[in-house]
């Protein structure tokens, strides 16, 4: 998982200064790559993956240089998630078709993998575990299960309907220090260990551009930036600067801040 720097961030960014290159207190504009690009994703290496429109997949360096591209977009249709946190196995998938796709670190599929076979037909989000496995949601038996390359359960928990008042609909999982967390937001974060044993609940609920990483959890509204420490509790708010509200989707990295518009994708300098 990319190491975030949003709390850099926070602290610099919120006295915007204008100018022709857009300038900001600790930020710079350095170079927009334009097109029509519904998400984005940046791995910690900070290679950039954008998904567009026509539903292609490009892999670029952080200089916009283009390494890779998957284009194969006849057999299964809209992609509705990219997880990079391996750069070299790529999980794209496909919710209307309960595919998960599997890619090297050249965007060549390795793999396919048909939930449907495997009696999973509506799972709305996947993710990659520490391990190389892969992490999804059942929604209708309501359990998380770790699934392997060929699709069969190595792991789930028991329904949770038994362990929760309601059912939970996450859309997002992310594994981060030996816990699983999965996002809800009308319900908030729920993480389990590795055994896939519930630890705790977490009452985050509303945040966009969501993102566990380390010991911290960010998002964004439409007005502020957000960040949670998870082992101490506390929350951290700082107003969203003008400049920056048009992005519809956002992330830090170690040396770049990154802003997705509807024409391109904007990449803009950390100075430390």
């Amino acid at each position: 998982m990319i190491r975030i720097f949003i709390i850099t961030f926070l602290a610099l960014a919120s006295i915007p200064v204008m100018g022709q290159s857009i300038t900001f207190t600790g930020f710079k504009k350095v170079r927009t790559i334009p097109g029509s690009y519904v998400s984005f994703s940046v791995d910690n290496l900070e290679n950039i993956y954008l998904l567009s429109a026509t539903n292609q997949l490009k892999k670029l360096n952080n200089k916009g240089d283009s390494i890779a591209v998957f284009n194969d977009i006849k057999k299964f249709g809209e992609a509705t998630l990219v997880d990079v946190s391996n750069p070299l196995k790529i999980l794209l998938y496909y919710k209307n078709f309960a595919t998960i796709l599997v890619l090297d670190g050249m965007l060549q599929q390795k793999n396919t993998i048909d939930l449907r076979k495997k009696n999973m037909f509506r799972v709305n989000t996947i993710g990659l575990s520490y391990d190389g496995r892969i992490w999804v949601y059942d929604e209708l038996e309501n359990t998380l299960k770790k699934i392997d390359e060929t699709g069969e359960v190595i792991l789930k928990t028991p329904d949770l309907r038994q362990v929760f008042d309601k059912a939970i609909a996450p859309e997002k999982i992310f594994d981060q220090n030996k816990y699983v967390y999965l996002y809800d937001p009308t319900q908030g974060i729920y993480s389990f260990d590795y055994y896939g044993a519930f630890k705790t609940k977490i009452d985050i609920t509303g945040w966009k551009n969501l993102m566990v990483s380390d010991k911290y959890v960010f998002g964004t509204d439409s007005s502020n930036f957000y960040t949670y420490e998870i082992p101490v509790f506390k929350y951290r708010q700082t107003p969203i600067p003008a400049a920056f509200k048009d992005y519809r989707q956002v992330l830090a990295g170690q040396n770049y801040f990154y802003g997705l518009h509807e024409k391109g994708l904007d990449i803009i300098s950390i100075k430390q």
